[in-house]
């Protein structure tokens, strides 16, 4: 069976801080299916016009969104969940836990997003085996409910993570319960949601 490929699809930057970061969503290449790991943002919000999004959404660019078949989120910030209704009808996989606070949370996210026409969720509680060597993990610290996609292809893995870490250096020095279990894990590599380059341990 051919390892896996994860290929980062940048949808948005926005102004966090003063500066401009990225925000990529991931596909995972699978040899029984495509998943997506985040939809990031596919249009601007008041509640976020602060951060000055500029988008760059799935839907306009050169990707074939017919060709996902299973979602996945991370969490539920609006950063991530905005555009899981261009795949309505599709399995999208969260943390029970995680969609009942954005349900439920004010300044949580946009709720509209969140339970935009056609979303099937499948609520997940604790880890699951998604596809043969791809599971889903709890990994909370950014929010209660976030969850990290391990992908095991031979080797030490590499992580799907999300905002487990905003910016690599926080797994340089892990201090929530994500971070050390992301660490714990021994990954290869790790892709973020607003890094552009893979975080990789230090080497000594």
């Amino acid at each position: 069976m051919n390892a896996p490929t994860i290929t980062p699809v940048c949808v948005a930057d926005l102004l966090a801080e003063g500066e401009r970061i990225p925000v990529s969503v991931h596909v995972i290449d699978h040899p029984e299916g495509r998943v997506l790991v985040d939809t990031g943002l596919t249009e601007l919000h008041p509640a976020v016009a602060d951060m000055d999004p500029r988008l760059r959404p799935l839907s306009e660019q050169d990707f074939d969104l017919a060709a996902i078949d299973i979602v996945v989120n991370t969490h539920l910030h609006f950063d991530h969940c905005g555009g899981n209704h261009l795949f309505a009808g599709r399995p999208t996989y969260v943390q029970r836990r995680e969609l009942d606070d954005a349900r439920s949370q004010d300044d949580y996210t946009i709720r509209e997003w969140v339970d935009a026409p056609g979303v099937r969720y499948v609520p997940v509680d604790g880890e699951l085996e998604l596809l043969p060597g791809l599971r889903l993990v709890p990994a909370p610290g950014h929010t209660r409910g976030t969850q990290v996609v391990v992908v095991e292809n031979g080797g030490r893995p590499v992580v799907v993570a999300g905002d487990v870490a905003v910016w690599s250096g926080e797994l340089d020095e892990p201090s929530t319960d994500g971070q050390l279990l992301v660490r714990a894990l021994d990954p290869e590599l790790v892709w973020l949601a607003h890094e552009h380059e893979p975080w990789r341990p230090r080497t000594v």
